[in-house]
């Protein structure tokens, strides 16, 4: 029994296509984050042994767990999966072909039980032996569908148990292989997706700001390229007066919540990505100051395709002396900064050269 053990292998599915076809360095910040989502769903005192590109084996020695803890970690995985898919679906900045087809990635999940040894190299405790072997193996079978719980019979011998709800139903296949067939079963798991509740995006709401501050500014670049150059937070340096550099807290990928600290001339600031719409002529997002509460609401507007407009408002909260202490104290300063910084703009906009992928 020392030498026994279950095999727990989540893979997601398209992700050689997702970085042969699309932004490497996206996909790999998105795939980064998804298998971090995996080992956090871990429930069951999992092992890892190691991350295979798109794969994470577990393992975890001793007698098999019950179906039901299984389903349920398997559930867990899944649920955690797309539910982080579909949020950043809704709150991701960013219009590139990565991260526009995040969304369409899957998981599946195999699950064997057998025996292997592990031996270590430096940190890693990495596994082998024969059902090792076949637990791999089992990654690539005859399944058309992309999202499933894979099971073989050493953890089944009989039937699976039946899903009190119905929401799984097992299907019986085997794959033959050079040492002879390997007898599973499977359930598909896509309609699992139906229970993840949507959860709505974070608006903005300004009812209780005033505006202080305005500048339009119009370029010779398109709407995307424009957006590069204003949100990206690795150009802010390049353009905005005072600021020396940005260092992004909590997010790898440009989103609605995103925290950045920003290091300026005379000190620094924690600012989050407030909100965000996208529209291929009209783009909007804002960003709020974590200390004062002044909100800073940027909006694009294409013109033509090599012409578009840039709309920049500055907010304040409004309270007793808020509005009043910012126009004595901050709003000739920030005129004078702002109209630089748009100037200094155009100059970085003209040395933006993106793919054809992301227009």
């Amino acid at each position: 029994m020392d030498n026994k053990g279950l095999l727990f292998i989540p893979d997601i599915s398209g992700f050689t296509r997702f970085i042969n076809e699309t932004e490497i360095e996206h996909s790999r910040y998105i795939i980064q984050e998804l298998l971090e989502i995996l080992i956090n769903a871990n429930r069951l005192g999992l092992e890892i042994s190691e991350i295979e590109g798109d794969a994470i084996l577990f393992y975890k020695f001793g007698a098999p767990p019950a179906m039901d803890e299984l389903y349920e970690q398997v559930q867990e995985m899944f649920y955690a999966f797309h539910r982080h898919l579909m949020n950043y679906d809704r709150s991701k900045y960013c219009q590139c072909m990565a991260c526009k087809r995040a969304i369409d990635l899957t998981l599946k999940v195999v699950t064997h039980y057998g025996e292997f040894a592990g031996y270590n190299v430096k940190n890693f405790n990495k596994l082998i032996g024969k059902d090792v072997i076949v637990a791999h193996q089992l990654l690539k079978n005859d399944i058309e569908q992309h999202e499933y719980w894979l099971v073989t019979k050493n953890l089944t011998p009989g039937e699976p148990p039946a899903d009190p709800a119905k929401r799984i139903q097992w299907m019986r296949q085997s794959k033959q292989t050079e040492t002879g067939a390997i007898d599973f079963h499977y359930a598909l798991l896509s309609q699992l997706k139906n229970d993840i509740p949507p959860e709505p995006s974070p608006q903005l709401q300004l009812t209780g700001y005033t505006k202080m501050l305005s500048f339009t500014r119009e370029y010779e670049t398109d709407i995307i390229t424009l957006f590069h150059g204003s949100g990206d937070f690795n150009y802010r340096h390049r353009w905005q007066e005072g600021v020396q550099k940005v260092e992004e807290v909590d997010h790898l990928l440009p989103r609605i919540g995103m925290r950045c600290r920003i290091v300026k001339d005379n000190g620094e600031s924690m600012i989050y990505s407030s909100s965000y719409h996208y529209h291929p002529e009209h783009i909007e997002f804002s960003e709020t100051n974590e200390q004062d509460n002044t909100v800073t609401y940027y909006t694009l507007e294409k013109v033509d395709e090599q012409r578009s407009r840039l709309t920049i408002n500055m907010y304040v909260k409004k309270t007793l002396l808020g509005p009043l202490l910012f126009q004595l104290h901050q709003k000739r300063k920030l005129e004078t900064m702002y109209n630089k910084s748009l100037d200094n703009l155009g100059a970085l906009l003209k040395e933006i050269h993106l793919p054809a992928l992301n227009q």
